[in-house]
């Protein structure tokens, strides 16, 4: 069941209520009586949980089993001609700027 947020604007009386979707909404303020008791616009919150696409794919960090990325060996690529520095590096595929 979702928890809504209610709001009265006669006395600034603020309450979380869990209710059913079905249930009607609140229009008395339970501080004052007053018919000016209406549901407050919140952000929803949901958590992610488990092992599925987002650990692999979207989660920072260690954990997961995505590929690593490649490494380019630092002095290889200082010795190269300029000719062989044009051509793409290994795993680039030639979308990045790195030739």
């Amino acid at each position: 069941m979702p928890i809504y947020a209610y709001r009265c604007s006669a006395c600034g009386h603020a309450k979380d209520v869990l209710q059913k979707l079905s249930d009607p909404v609140l229009s008395t303020c339970p501080a004052c009586g007053a018919e000016a008791f209406s549901k407050q616009l919140t952000a929803a919150g949901f958590q992610l949980k488990g092992s599925g696409w987002y650990v692999t794919d979207f989660k920072g960090g260690s954990g997961g089993t995505s590929a690593p990325a490649a490494k380019t060996a630092e002095p290889a690529a200082a010795s190269t001609s300029s000719s062989e520095s044009a051509a793409p590096a290994a795993g680039c595929g030639g979308s990045c700027a790195c030739h």
